[in-house]
């Protein structure tokens, strides 16, 4: 058997910002703007918006791991583009909605791999997503008040639920208090951090082994606690149980539990 680890597939469909490959059951999407270090802008969510959806709708992927460059995951929305912009133009596009539409819609668990500056937009783009990993050198913030403007892809809402109202109010009020990977990790906000140059091996290896899982469940368990931000307690444990009662529909339950029963390892068909 080749270890799918060695075998990476280039994806052959053509963008400018980002570049996107394949190993095994696991897509990785690259955020490719090193001049303008990822700065994110319309052309570039579109591209991602799009990847995300082609791998969202292909049954042969599992998971997703979304990454930068060493040296940036994003450093921020791209100002240039915004700056001239009215108000009325903005309500009336409903201005940076696509930025968070197809992340927040996504079946498919999607991996941060987090090195360098993840500021801004780049903060909350790692947090649109599932897990979080950060490199040691990694630096979260939400600076946009030096701008004279506030977060407005979630960095309010996401932030807040994840590290707390009094350090979520510190760092968007003075735009300045930034966490670095360890700070990130003792709030909760990521998930483990790893040398810079093993961080998107491990986010890999972390999105294989739930690519590895019956998908119907793994997408069933991302809904499941993705509504516990939703709902209260009691309204949040029926979902769940219905979703666990769900799963005795599929074939991978069975062979799941019938794997277990023996001894063996299971053979999930993701179904």
């Amino acid at each position: 058997m080749v270890d799918d680890m060695l075998v990476v597939t280039t994806d052959a469909q053509a963008y400018k910002m980002i570049l996107t490959e394949t190993q095994g059951r696991v897509a990785i999407i690259t955020l490719n703007r090193p001049k303008a270090l990822n700065a994110l802008c319309s052309e570039l969510f579109h591209e991602i918006n799009d990847a995300l959806a082609r791998f969202d709708n292909d049954s042969s992927i599992g998971a997703v791991v979304l990454t930068g460059s060493e040296r940036a995951f994003a450093a921020g929305a791209d100002i240039k583009e915004m700056k001239d912009t009215e108000f009325i133009g903005n309500y009336k596009n409903n201005f940076l909605a696509h930025w968070t539409e197809q992340l927040g819609r996504m079946r498919k668990p999607v991996v941060a791999a987090v090195n360098g500056y993840a500021l801004g937009g780049g903060c909350e783009l790692a947090m649109m997503c599932d897990i979080i990993y950060a490199g040691e050198k990694a630096v979260f913030g939400q600076p946009e008040i030096n701008l004279g403007t506030i977060p407005g892809a979630g960095g309010t809402q996401r932030l807040t639920r994840a590290v707390g109202k009094s350090k979520a109010m510190e760092m968007i009020l003075t735009g300045s208090v930034n966490l670095d990977a360890l700070e990130a990790k003792t709030y909760g906000l990521v998930s483990a951090v790893f040398p810079p140059e093993l961080l998107v091996e491990e986010a890999i290896k972390t999105a294989k082994k739930i690519a590895a899982k019956g998908a119907v469940s793994v997408q069933m368990a991302k809904e499941a606690v993705n509504q516990a931000y939703e709902l209260n307690l009691s309204s949040g444990l029926h979902f769940e149980r219905r979703l666990f009662q769900a799963t005795f529909a599929t074939k991978d339950q069975k062979e799941g539990m019938d794997a277990f029963a023996g001894k063996r390892k299971p053979n999930f068909v993701h179904e």
